[in-house]
């Protein structure tokens, strides 16, 4: 959908909420309650939940929520073309953080269809590309072995508060130039605009953010360093610099994405290696098998949705999509399709290389896919080297907070 970057405005479509809001064209068979980040069926077991959805669920099918209606896609083939194509599957109003609509922001470049948003990511890119987070890894390994170094002698520790959160929220905050003093308050206000479900709570949350982030670009623009949020606030487009709002509309999508997503990701992958001693022992007899053992546990470990707006009438599968209708790629299902990965619950670090929608495809594909992809590689890496072995504490529950991150709430490990 054509916008206007300069001034932004809310989104036109519908928000649609509940059964009484399920449009007529939709068909009555395909209209579902499957309780997607919330429902106790899928808090229980969020992963084995949608792994399952290939046989309890259409292919494609509208998906009726109190926080709000969508048609969900998932699998991988339908995944694959939604997410590349934009002229129809649009990303504006994609990102579900309620905001002012007297003083509204676009979230950049998540929110910026081509060819305006390959402008934006160029301001970046090279310290997300490849070349730029290997650069990090030196800091990585040593970051990663400080933290173990505090809890190795105990002999247990809660992963998520000594280890899984601290290693990515740090490295991500040095990338970022900000202070990593202040991440307790960080990963607090990711907590409450991710997993809160209450919109109230999350336009308050980044009211919060909000003012913590103006503050933080404006101390850049008069300080500049070497870090992301500086280079942004310094940046041209199309040689004139970059409005206030596009500034913190970048800046916040950044901040938001970054807090959360690793953090998770880790959590899942050490409770399966935890609960799986043979496969765990199998990835460190095969070191020069790292990247494809990763690539692995993060096709059945992915944390997160792609939610897309139809811009005009669409035919999907046979099912008539109409302008305006939400529809989200449920991902980690999408990763257990069963006709691209065969006994897809399965973890083969074997597999015929195919595309992992861990961290999306197409123009909106994750920045910071290089980043997360070596973040687990070292943590993994360095963990087992010292820890080999570990195990679950005996007696914990493993509890899974609503939202659209899928991870452990806590990790208590003993060694």
């Amino acid at each position: 959908m054509a916008i206007d970057v300069l001034n932004p405005s809310p989104p036109t479509f519908q928000r649609r909420v509940g059964m009484d809001q399920v449009p007529p064209h939709v068909p009555k068979e395909l209209v579902h309650s499957a309780g997607i980040t919330f429902g106790p069926d899928f808090l229980a077991a969020p992963h084995a939940f949608m792994a399952a959805m290939h046989e309890k669920f259409p292919p494609l099918f509208y998906d009726v929520s109190p926080f709000g209606n969508a048609w969900t896609a998932i699998k991988h083939e339908d995944a694959l073309h939604i997410l590349r194509n934009a002229e129809v599957f649009s990303n504006e109003g994609a990102t579900p953080f309620p905001r002012d609509p007297d003083d509204y922001f676009y979230f950049i470049p998540q929110e910026i269809e081509p060819p305006q948003h390959r402008k934006y990511r160029m301001i970046v890119d090279s310290m997300f590309s490849p070349q730029g987070v290997a650069g990090l890894e030196t800091q990585m390994r040593q970051l990663a072995n400080e933290l173990i170094d505090k809890v190795i002698d105990k002999g247990e520790c809660d992963f998520t508060e000594a280890f899984g959160r601290p290693f990515p929220v740090t490295i991500f905050l040095r990338l970022m130039g900000l202070p990593v003093d202040m991440t307790d308050t960080f990963v607090e206000w990711a907590v409450a605009l991710l997993h809160s479900n209450d919109r109230a709570i999350m336009a308050e949350t980044l009211k919060t953010i909000s003012v913590y982030l103006k503050s933080a670009i404006a101390e850049k623009q008069a300080n500049p360093d070497d870090g992301v949020v500086s280079r942004i606030a310094h940046a041209e487009i199309d040689g004139r610099p970059m409005s206030d709002k596009e500034i913190f509309g970048f800046v916040a999508f950044l901040f938001i994405g970054g807090l959360d997503t690793v953090f998770a990701t880790l959590n899942n992958i050490w409770l399966w290696m935890a609960e799986n001693p043979d496969r765990r022992a199998e990835i460190n007899a095969d070191p020069e098998n790292i990247n494809a053992q990763v690539e692995e546990l993060l096709r059945v470990h992915s944390v997160t949705f792609s939610g897309r707006t139809v811009t005009r009438d669409f035919e999907l599968r046979g099912v008539q999509l109409k302008a305006g209708d939400k529809i989200t790629c449920l991902l980690p299902a999408c990763n257990f399709d069963p006709d691209v990965f065969p006994n897809p619950t399965v973890v083969d670090f074997h597999r015929p290389k195919k595309i992992v929608l861990a961290f999306t495809v197409g123009v909106h594909s994750c920045m910071g896919a290089h980043l997360a992809r070596l973040e687990t590689k070292v943590a993994m890496q360095e963990w087992l080297k010292r820890i080999p072995d570990f195990a679950v504490k005996p007696d914990t529950k493993i509890v899974y907070r609503p939202g659209g991150v899928v991870g452990p709430h806590h990790l208590p490990l003993v060694w």
